[in-house]
């Protein structure tokens, strides 16, 4: 295979992030609106059944785009971020920074900032890894035990999980950032697909109640 061929490829798949508890409650309120929404669709009167489906137009793809939509996807050359209303892809020679304060950010090299949403900042996440840390510090090491059932003393640094994912991806931006299958300027694309019908739902639910 010629090397040109090799190069355009990322030496692995996407590794992709993504908020487990965004998306238990994402789901769960999805099926809340879901059974509420078809039961006054089949079983309302009048207005009603018009009034549950811009509901629904409306909430479904909202619920969706902040909860169970968002997600980072990172490999050899770029990473793509998936937030709410809009995909990023930033190759990284053209990031700058990967910052972590009350949110989770990257940032280009003209200074844009993207909101990671979903790597959400845990304060109660953080305190707990520093108490552990402290006690790794201090030589009472946590025992941790893995899937096999074997147990070790934690000796490495301690996260919280979004904080290490974040370092993570500094280090493969740090390793790939002069790489020749790295660079590239920014994009950003409006998720319409999502943007569309929940507009189209805030539209109908407005006509409704105007309407009378």
């Amino acid at each position: 295979m010629p090397d040109s061929v090799k190069s355009s490829k990322p030496a692995y798949n996407d590794r992709a992030y993504r908020s487990p508890g965004g998306i238990a409650g994402g789901v769960l309120l999805l099926a809340i609106a879901g059974w509420l929404g078809v039961d006054a669709i089949v079983t309302g009167h009048g207005r009603t059944p018009w009034l549950a489906l811009a509901t629904l137009l409306c909430l479904v793809p909202l619920v969706t785009a902040f909860a169970v939509r968002p997600a980072v996807f990172a490999n050899d050359d770029r990473m793509r971020v998936r937030n709410p209303f809009r995909v990023i892809v930033l190759p990284w020679g053209s990031v700058a920074s990967l910052r972590s304060g009350y949110s989770n950010e990257v940032i280009d090299e003209s200074g844009t900032k993207y909101q990671l949403w979903s790597l959400p900042v845990s304060l109660r996440a953080r305190k707990k890894a520093q108490r552990r840390q402290a006690r790794v510090d201090d030589g009472r090491a946590p025992v941790r035990r893995d899937l096999s059932g074997q147990t070790s003393l934690e000796t490495g640094p301690v996260r919280a999980p979004s904080d290490q994912i974040m370092d993570d991806l500094r280090q493969l931006c740090e390793a790939r950032a002069k790489a020749a299958d790295s660079q590239g300027e920014p994009s950003v694309r409006w998720s319409w697909e999502i943007m569309a019908p929940a507009i189209a739902g805030a539209v109908l639910l407005v006509v409704l109640l105007v309407v009378g």
